[in-house]
């Protein structure tokens, strides 16, 4: 316990680094933002992101129960489910962000903006604990990925620079560069003819 509690006093300065650039990455990346100080208060995406940059690092120095607990917390908070064992790289923008789940083995990169109501998930895990390895996607630097978007599986690779559009459902890979999204629906209209005792 002592070599952990050591080892994450000395990563405090990085993971402080690491929230600094979210927070600028929260604030630019939303004109609502009136200022810094506003998206660090308020913001549930900013808040699910801080309790994930810690609950991430005790995750990596094998630290049992705690790092689940403290991420439920931030779900129970905001309605974001960052697993601790997601990696996530610099300037994580979630925006709105209720609904938003990233599993345990997702990868994401720089830069990388999410909606409300995304998923990072796995495809179903009929066989439990039996199931190992990457379940969940990889996500590359500068990907957009907009509200209600499902993104399923551990070979499931959105590329560089991509934008992903809304409820889309992907579980095969994406290049880089590329606008994936569904077709639009058709919409029908239909004007109710008046009945006949309503033209009276």
């Amino acid at each position: 316990a002592y070599a952990i509690s050591t080892a994450f006093i000395e990563r405090i300065p990085a993971i402080q680094e690491l929230l600094l650039k979210d927070l600028s990455a929260n604030f630019e990346g939303d004109p609502a933002a009136y200022s810094k100080e506003e998206v660090l208060l308020s913001y549930p995406g900013m808040f699910a992101i801080f309790i994930y940059r810690i609950a991430h690092e005790l995750y990596e120095n094998k630290v049992a129960m705690i790092p689940r607990m403290m991420s439920e917390y931030a779900h129970s908070q905001t309605g974001i489910d960052i697993n601790p064992g997601a990696k996530i790289g610099e300037y994580f923008f979630i925006d709105h962000g209720t609904g938003v789940v990233v599993g345990e083995t997702t990868i994401i990169g720089d830069n990388v903006k999410l909606y409300q109501g995304v998923t990072l998930g796995a495809l179903s895990p009929r066989h439990g604990h039996a199931v190992t390895g990457k379940r969940h996607p990889t996500v590359g630097d500068n990907a957009t990925i907009y509200s209600g978007a499902s993104i399923l599986g551990g070979k499931t690779v959105i590329g560089a620079n991509s934008v992903i559009g809304g409820n889309s459902f992907i579980t095969e890979s994406v290049a880089p560069n590329t606008k994936a999204s569904t077709e639009t629906p058709r919409m029908i209209f239909r004007v109710a003819q008046p009945k006949p005792s309503d033209e009276k």
